[in-house]
């Protein structure tokens, strides 16, 4: 794969712009250099079959979610004078075939990290160059991506901790914002092509159905989609950014932006957020800021340590004596640890495909350091239910909180679930919200229900083995297990 940062005196006379995981046509680095660079700039999305075909579950809210995204896009190319060719079909084939059909001298796109999506683009490159086409990626989901972050060494980091200051020093090294301006694509919109007839005729938008998928309860949920969603939820979010440090640890407040699946889909420009908190530069601000780092921060980790993807970080990990009881598994995946923080969370991801961070930290420490289960069981569970789910980032997070991965604390940090329960739902409102069950169990036992005296659950209406699970397993004899576990690989 050829990637290319630099503009060329020599314009394509017509050039294809590549859609994928950066559904605006606003401040979009690659649609940017394509319509700099050509003279007529045609674009397409493409339905992959290679990755839908794979997806278990044709009720798929992140199939949803891009297919309404993409209807919006193609909406607003037109206005725009232009038009979004989609297809369904593998991109490997029908991003070359539709090159030569439309004799395009180029095809732009926007850089993507996965291991899988570097295969591709690696394929889809090498026919080009041999039908004589260039191929063209940039950098576009990171404001800091490859090896724009390295140590003094030239190393790659593997601590969070140096890499945010190193990261944040770059960002102020130019005392501007050169690194999170807007890339005006709008300026340049009179080049997009206009609909042609026959091939680039777009009115026949593949349905969902018609791709074998089914609609979910997204937009009863409702979770805002495409450009104008993305807007909506960044502008409700703006009057609370300078809170966020405070508010984003609490489930049951609206402190945190959610946003991530409009990261993970490109419905809005990421140097645009950081831009806007990098200049608020208020506590809460700095403290959101922090998260696009981590996120650029796990781009960076599965760049330089690819070997992430299906094993440890820490290669002395890599063989831990798992349990992997598929009958706690089954528990954990289905609400029923006996644990309601934990519970609570589960059924949130059930319900909507979206977990507070929190929680995400609660219910994968519960997972590898109380039932003692492989991660990789809880990445795939992610994997296939989370709206935002991006390899780095879930890699990142399940490997943390497994303590294999790229984290300088040791292994002994394990989350108590119950006092984090006390700590961040005092009053249990979270829990209430997707527990049922225990709506009237006092405030006193709504952490830990098991220790409700019987004639007070029969009160409340909450039998625990009845209405609501014991506990699975007991804390203090969990965390021993644990600890013995990883002190044996040191």
């Amino acid at each position: 794969m050829t990637s290319s940062q630099s503009t060329t005196s020599n314009p394509y006379p017509r050039s294809l712009f590549w859609f994928r995981r950066d559904l605006r046509h606003t401040d979009n680095a690659g649609l940017y250099r394509a319509l700099t660079q050509s003279a007529q700039v045609h674009c397409v999305f493409v339905f992959d079959k290679t990755i839908l075909d794979a997806l278990p579950n044709k009720a798929d809210r992140r199939v949803e979610f891009i297919w309404e995204s993409v209807r919006e896009l193609q909406t607003a190319l037109r206005e725009a004078g232009g038009d979004l060719i989609v297809l369904h079909a593998h991109a490997e084939q029908a991003i070359p075939a539709l090159a030569a059909s439309l004799d395009v001298q180029a095809v732009f796109t926007n850089e993507d990290y996965e291991p899988s999506a570097l295969v591709r683009d690696d394929s889809v490159a090498t026919a080009l160059a041999a039908q004589g086409r260039a191929f063209h990626a940039f950098k576009d989901h990171a404001i800091f991506a490859a090896d724009e972050v390295m140590s003094k060494t030239g190393q790659p980091y593997s601590v969070f901790t140096p890499y945010k200051n190193a990261w944040l020093r770059k960002l102020n090294e130019h005392g501007s914002d050169f690194y999170v301006r807007a890339y005006p694509c709008e300026n340049y919109w009179h080049k997009l092509a206009a609909p042609t007839k026959g091939l680039a005729q777009t009115d026949d938008l593949p349905s969902l159905e018609a791709m074998g998928f089914a609609r979910t309860n997204l937009l009863s949920i409702p979770i805002p989609t495409g450009m104008r969603g993305a807007l909506q939820v960044f502008d409700e979010f703006m009057p609370r950014m300078d809170r966020y440090f405070d508010q984003r640890n609490f489930p049951a407040v609206r402190g945190v932006s959610y946003l991530s699946v409009h990261n993970r889909f490109g419905t809005i420009s990421p140097r645009y957020l950081a831009r806007l908190a990098w200049q608020r530069n208020t506590h809460g601000a700095s403290g959101w800021l922090n998260e696009l780092v981590w996120r650029d921060f796990y781009f960076h980790i599965l760049t330089h340590y690819p070997h992430v993807v299906g094993h440890a970080f820490k290669r002395k990990y890599e063989n831990l004596a798992w349990e992997n009881d598929a009958e706690k598994f089954a528990a954990w995946c289905e609400a029923r640890t006996g644990y309601p923080i934990v519970d609570a969370a589960m059924q949130q991801i059930l319900q909507t495909g979206f977990m507070h961070n929190r929680l995400r930290m609660i219910v994968a420490s519960f997972l590898t350091k109380h039932l003692l289960i492989d991660w990789r069981w809880g990445e795939r569970f992610f994997a296939e239910h989370l709206n935002d789910f991006d390899l780095a980032a879930n890699n990142g997070g399940w490997q943390w909180a497994a303590s294999t991965g790229c984290d300088a604390q040791p292994y002994f940090r394990i989350f108590n679930p119950v006092m984090q329960s006390e700590k961040f739902d005092a009053e249990g409102k979270f829990i209430r919200r997707y527990l049922p069950a225990l709506e009237k169990v006092p405030s006193k036992f709504i952490h830990a229900p098991w220790t409700m005296p019987s004639l007070e659950q029969k009160l409340a209406g909450c039998v625990i083995g009845t209405d609501y699970p014991a506990p699975i397993v007991e804390h203090a004899v969990a965390r021993e297990k644990a600890l013995a576990l990883f002190k044996v690989l040191g």
